[in-house]
């Protein structure tokens, strides 16, 4: 019997960093190929060698653009891949338009710490560079949804859509006779602006994301919570800001505010500015591929006639001075950096201001910290007071909770002979581990990083 094994390298008891390797007698496959990201113990990781040899990779099979699944992608063809990195055509585009950025902030990072001297290596280097992130783009190699491609006798794969972000895609390898698949990460069922998940009815092994494994998304109406936010905000005369991702938030957040300025739930005249240039080329895309969305090209082309977008930082001063009320939309999702940082640190000292948090928000974030209530926020040296209304509302999402991963995992007409649980915290892990196999009788196993399998 041929043997196949999996390891994972990233992604295994966190919610980032996804890197899995697949070892077979022909082809060594790595699915997806994430930065660690979040609290210092897991950026290092980046830093640390993979518990692989680079030069024996094949092939990458990208499920999205996500920072946390394709980030280490111009590290890895520094470190020597030369193969197919495989992914959808919008998946290509967000994809360079992430590592730019990724690479442009490190080359930043690296020579603020070199000017400054609060760096132990001399001189700080970053991890890769804008030039090693277009020497990766040449190794691309774009497939449609739903289509096999024969990678060796004995091994095929194909993607279905997920419904995370556009182009992103779950991946069914079928090796030796054997059936694997790589979840991605799983989208919401009904998204404003997206397709509900496609899915498979057939595997031996599913690998497969957990981040909202131990909670539902609130099912109070999404429309209704954002409307009174808004209005409460503004008729308190202060500020709505919302720390949003780049690719997939922003856009579903434009989608879903111009409608409601449609029904006329909030004020027509009410000022809305992405300040974000990532989010802004983010959404370039979306509208050229709208084809992978549920709304037309044309009603994208009206929406974003209506958003103020700021590409200039040096406006950004100019934007926080207006005295009027508005809605911010700026990343970093996470509160890490961006120009979000400028926004929250003017406005989150009022209690006329409100902070929406619509997204996953890692551990060891400012993102998170707002969520656990903290009392302040350090921003670039310098402790501010929380004192701005924080809300969270978990049905802008992009991931799917607990009941909708339990959805996608009864589609299969015969179930796995195993789940294999990664990309979420552990008390997310073991609260789906303990469903799955309560419910459906399926054995599931938790991930651990650097664990090999044998299939």
């Amino acid at each position: 019997m041929e043997t196949i094994t999996l390891k994972s390298l990233g992604g295994a008891g966190t919610v980032t960093g996804s890197k899995h390797y697949l070892k077979t007698p022909e082809l060594n496959i790595l699915i997806d190929c994430g930065l660690f990201q979040g609290i210092k113990a897991l950026r290092e990781q980046n830093w640390e060698p993979l518990n692989i040899n680079i030069k024996e990779i094949d092939i990458v099979i990208l499920t999205h653009a996500h920072l946390d699944h394709c980030g280490y992608i111009p590290f890895l063809v520094k470190s020597g891949f030369k193969g197919k990195i495989y992914m959808t055509e919008p998946t290509r585009e967000l994809t360079k338009l992430i590592l730019l950025d990724s690479a442009k902030l490190q080359e930043e990072d690296a020579e603020k710490a070199n000017y400054h001297h609060y760096t132990k290596h001399h001189p700080a280097k970053p991890l890769y560079t804008i030039n090693d992130a277009e020497r990766a783009f040449k190794y691309f190699c774009t497939i449609n949804e739903d289509t096999n491609i024969q990678l060796s006798e004995h091994i095929q794969f194909r993607l279905k859509s997920c419904g995370h972000i556009i182009g992103a895609c779950s991946a069914e390898i079928v090796c030796f006779g054997k059936t694997i698949i790589f979840s991605g990460d799983i989208g919401r069922n009904k998204s404003a602006i997206l397709p509900p998940p496609d899915f498979f009815t057939k595997a031996d092994f599913v690998v497969m994301e957990s981040t909202y494994g131990d909670r539902l998304h609130d099912n109070e109406n999404l429309y209704n919570k954002l409307t009174q936010w808004i209005n409460s905000t503004i008729k308190n005369h202060g500020n709505i800001i919302i720390p949003s991702f780049a690719v997939g938030r922003t856009q579903e957040l434009i989608y879903i505010l111009y409608q409601l300025k449609e029904q006329n739930r909030i004020p027509r005249n009410l000022p809305i500015i992405i300040d974000s240039p990532m989010a802004a080329s983010a959404t370039d895309i979306v509208i050229d591929y709208a084809g992978y969305t549920t709304v037309m090209k044309e009603k994208w082309l009206k929406i974003i006639q209506h958003i103020d977008v700021n590409r200039e930082y040096s406006r950004t001063e100019e934007i926080v001075r207006d005295k009027r009320s508005k809605i911010i939309i700026a990343g970093s999702g996470m509160v890490t950096g961006g120009r979000v940082l400028e926004y929250l640190k003017h406005d989150i000292g009022n209690n006329k201001n409100t902070v929406l948090i619509v997204g996953f928000q890692a551990e060891g974030t400012r993102g998170r910290a707002l969520l656990n209530a903290s009392h302040e926020l350090k921003i670039h040296g310098k402790y501010y007071p929380v004192k701005a209304n924080v809300v969270e509302l978990t049905g802008l999402s992009a991931h799917a909770d607990q009941s909708e991963l339990m959805d996608w995992i009864k589609k299969y007409k015969i179930p796995p002979q195993q789940i294999m649980l990664v990309h979420g915290e552990p008390s997310a892990l073991e609260a789906l581990r303990v469903k799955i196999q309560t419910e459906l009788q399926i054995p599931v196993k938790i991930l651990v990083k650097d664990e090999e399998l044998v299939f």
